[in-house]
């Protein structure tokens, strides 16, 4: 958000669309996708420190880097060409060259989120969760002065976003590389860099595919809205007001989003120690403090309904409209917050699969086809596509309260034990490997 003011402020509408556009396109084809594959070592991870597997853990790292680093080739490849793709589907040639030069700038970016998302769930798998406030707090108290840096006195303009916006990444992915080796919190589980990263990937990405599957559906989703709003009548208006609301999703996103992380952690940690019972009471506990949250969220989204259009613009007509859909926000997420958390229960019981099924039939299924009914075909307009939202949530958080009801924990700590011994197997038959070949040159020698 304060990015976009100082692009906006600097540069104009030109520049806050480009911008816009650019940042769009890289959530997804490149931030998204990253984000979802990293997410398939948490399962792993987390279980294998609670069954205090130390070495799965630090293969585990080193193989999920790898395959986000690989990943980073073809996404690159989709960012260098934004302008000739955006140009294709009929984008203003002149807000494709801001798109393209912004997410030029941003390619470092990736390399970092290829380091930064594997190690904060490396960190987090064992209960390590400090550095990852530090180091974000840190990242963000220098983002401010660096962007005023770079796009004011420097006048690099939107070049300067994006390399601000790798700068506080880079400052996020130090503070927790130095938080590592100070405190030795690699010391059981690091073994150093090894061939054997190649090897055993058939599992991590087994749990990394629907992951990132799960991800970028919900993900995807918001993006979708923002141009299915351009479609309706006074296109810019509804624009203007959905991503308004969405800014407002995304504030209220960041404390279900902690408890997804948290109850996946802890949940895998539990089933990884054979505690079955710990690990149902950990996804009872983190449900009922979501649902609490969301309370608070509708409670929020009605008392600041024509307060919160007035902090981003001064158009009367957009401000009323954003009042207007306001409560309807704050009923989706009634339904968001159960079911981000709950999708956190699923992915530290190594079940990703599911959930990634759940948001393709929620979103995609119920969802979208009653946003376009009730937004186009009823002309509900923008309360119609948010209506489809409503149903889309409610449908997840119905869908994953009942998986989560006739789970069998007893059988999820066992499937805990035979991944953790699955994948543990990899790590030792590879050590063995090199241990015969030692033995072998001893002997010949």
């Amino acid at each position: 958000m304060a990015s976009q003011a100082l692009r906006g402020g600097n540069r104009g509408k030109e520049a806050l669309a480009g911008g816009s556009l650019a940042i769009s396109f890289a959530n997804i084809t490149g931030y998204s996708v990253l984000s979802g594959l990293a997410m398939g070592m948490d399962a792993i991870s987390s279980q294998a420190f609670g069954a205090k597997q130390w070495t799965l853990m630090g293969q585990t790292l080193q193989r999920t880097i790898i395959i986000l680093l690989l990943c980073c080739l073809p996404i690159s490849v989709l960012w260098l060409n934004i302008k000739p793709i955006f140009i294709l589907v009929g984008q203003d040639p002149s807000i494709c060259t801001v798109a393209e030069t912004y997410i030029t700038y941003c390619l470092p970016d990736l390399v970092l989120m290829s380091l930064t998302s594997p190690l904060k769930i490396y960190l987090r798998s064992q209960q390590v969760t400090h550095p990852l406030m530090l180091s974000a707090a840190v990242g963000l108290l220098f983002h401010f002065p660096v962007n005023y840096l770079m796009v004011t006195c420097l006048g690099l303009g939107i070049r300067g976003v994006a390399i601000a916006t790798w700068i506080m990444d880079l400052n996020i992915l130090l503070i927790m590389i130095l938080y590592i080796l100070v405190t030795k919190t690699h010391k059981k589980t690091w073994q150093g860099w090894s061939m054997e990263c190649f090897k055993g990937w058939s599992i991590i990405l087994s749990l990394a595919i629907p992951s990132c599957i799960s991800v970028c559906l919900e993900w995807w989703w918001y993006e979708l809205m923002i141009v299915l709003s351009g479609l309706l009548p006074n296109a810019a208006d509804k624009v203007a007001t959905m991503g308004i609301l969405i800014q407002a999703t995304s504030l209220v996103y960041i404390f279900p989003s902690s408890l997804s992380l948290a109850v996946s952690t802890r949940v895998g940690n539990e089933l990884g120690g054979g505690q079955p019972t710990k690990a149902k009471t950990s996804s009872n506990i983190s449900i009922s403090c979501a649902i609490a949250t969301s309370i608070l969220a509708l409670s929020f989204s009605v008392t600041f309904r024509n307060i919160w259009g007035r902090a981003f613009t001064s158009d009367e007509a957009i401000i009323a409209l954003t009042a207007s859909t306001m409560p309807v926000l704050g009923l989706c997420e009634l339904g968001n917050c159960p079911q981000t958390t709950m999708c956190g229960v699923l992915r530290g019981s190594a079940r990703p699969k599911l959930g990634a099924n759940i948001n393709l039939g929620s979103f995609y299924g119920v969802g979208l086809p009653i946003a376009i009914l009730m937004g186009f075909y009823l002309k509900m307009g923008l309360f119609g596509l948010w209506v489809g939202l409503l149903a889309a949530q409610a449908a997840c958080s119905i869908f994953m309260a009942v998986m989560l009801m006739t789970t069998d924990w007893a059988f999820e700590a066992q499937r805990a034990k035979e991944l953790t011994g699955c994948a543990n197997n990899v790590v030792n038959e590879d050590v063995n490997n090199n241990n015969e070949v030692d033995e072998n040159h001893e002997i010949n020698g």
